[in-house]
């Protein structure tokens, strides 16, 4: 039986996945509107990715037949004026979620509840390769955005990206 905590937390993390999957629907909106369909296209597959993330947690909370409370989804309240400010964005939301990942693991290890950590550990090794890629475009437009010709080659290389989802088996 999972500790109360740990289950208010992991509960709460489904709707910040969600909200995730939103925040990245709003950045791929902003990108689509402004004609960077490839960027659009990145975060159109990152709100995939954070709608999976939900339902696994989602899933993981079933199976250890806890009650799911699903509460309402915030809209997202950021105002982008430049394309760097959404990438700027992601990182830094990257970096909240990993510490809400955290604060999970934490509770859980607390209560030596081994399995839940378990199950974080894929969460854990997700986070690194989520902030590592927000980083990494960050970077990439800083040293190209300004440049029209670069920012159009960007734009193509994230337009190739494709959805894969998890692997992860409960």
């Amino acid at each position: 039986m999972l500790n109360e905590k740990v289950i208010a937390l992991l509960n709460d993390q489904i709707n910040k996945e969600f909200y995730s999957a939103y925040l990245y629907l709003d950045i791929a909106n902003y990108y689509i509107d402004n004609d960077l369909d490839g960027f659009g296209n990145w975060y159109n597959i990152q709100a995939q990715e954070e709608r999976d993330h939900a339902l696994l947690f989602l899933r993981y909370l079933q199976q250890n037949g806890v009650k799911v409370t699903l509460e309402a989804i915030d809209k997202p309240a950021e105002v982008f004026e430049k394309h760097i400010d959404p990438l700027l964005a992601g990182a830094k939301h990257e970096r909240y979620v990993t510490s809400l990942i955290h604060t999970i693991y934490e509770a859980a290890y607390d209560v030596k509840d081994f399995r839940t950590m378990q199950f974080l550990d894929w969460f854990v090794k997700e986070q690194l390769e989520e902030e590592d890629n927000a980083d990494t475009l960050v970077n990439k437009y800083n040293l190209f955005g300004d440049d029209p010709k670069s920012l159009y080659l960007l734009d193509q290389e994230l337009a190739a990206r494709v959805y894969t989802a998890p692997s992860l088996t409960l």
